[in-house]
């Protein structure tokens, strides 16, 4: 199986991570982050289809 594409910027959560908590950040987060992220886009497509439309829209989600 081919390596997944992250689908997140690293740097900008583990700013996030710092600057809201004071900790720091693991690389597996980015990797789970970027399944959450996956997951949720794979939903909203499913969403969208059933509507019958192309355009993928912030209610799908």
């Amino acid at each position: 199986m081919a390596e997944k594409e992250t689908l997140v910027i690293a740097s900008k959560v583990k700013n996030y991570i710092k600057s809201t908590s004071e900790m720091k950040c693991s690389a597996a987060v980015i990797d789970v982050l970027s399944d959450k992220v996956r997951e949720m886009c794979d939903a909203a497509v499913a969403s969208a289809q059933v509507a019958k439309r192309k355009t993928v829209q912030d209610k799908d989600f």
